[in-house]
């Protein structure tokens, strides 16, 4: 039977001691902190709070924990909102044409939640003049 022995192959990273316990160390802040849960909860608000956005340019509101998308109709690009959502100091990635996913931080708060919706409310609505 074909058998890798000891000595006969070898990995830059594969077994280093010290990044098994960066790994093992970040797992422990994720365990500790909530992060999952957190993420699962600030989440459905975000999603909720954006279903609430009175604009005509949201089409869809869609996601898991905090990465998320909001899918606009085709009159305007995703590119061109993500512009002004700059512009207003929120960033996001705009993707597939009419995609603007929002992916952040898993320690973020929900004060930090409520700027954005406030910055994508300003942003949505100024689309609407």
């Amino acid at each position: 039977m074909l058998c890798i022995k000891p000595g006969e192959h070898g990995s830059t990273y594969g077994g280093n001691p010290l990044a098994c316990r960066v790994a093992m160390a970040a797992l422990e802040v994720l365990e500790e902190e909530h992060l999952a849960e957190n993420s699962e909860k600030l989440g459905n608000f975000l999603r909720e709070e954006l279903k609430k956005i009175p604009s005509n340019l949201i089409k869809l509101v869609r996601g898991k924990g905090l990465l998320n998308a909001i899918v606009i109709t085709k009159e305007y690009s995703a590119w061109d909102v993500c512009l002004r959502l700059r512009d207003n100091g929120l960033l996001a990635k705009p993707t597939h044409g009419d995609i603007i996913r929002l992916a952040p931080p898993l320690t973020i708060t929900k004060p930090q939640i409520e700027e954005c919706l406030e910055i994508i409310t300003k942003t949505m609505t100024s689309f609407q003049q």
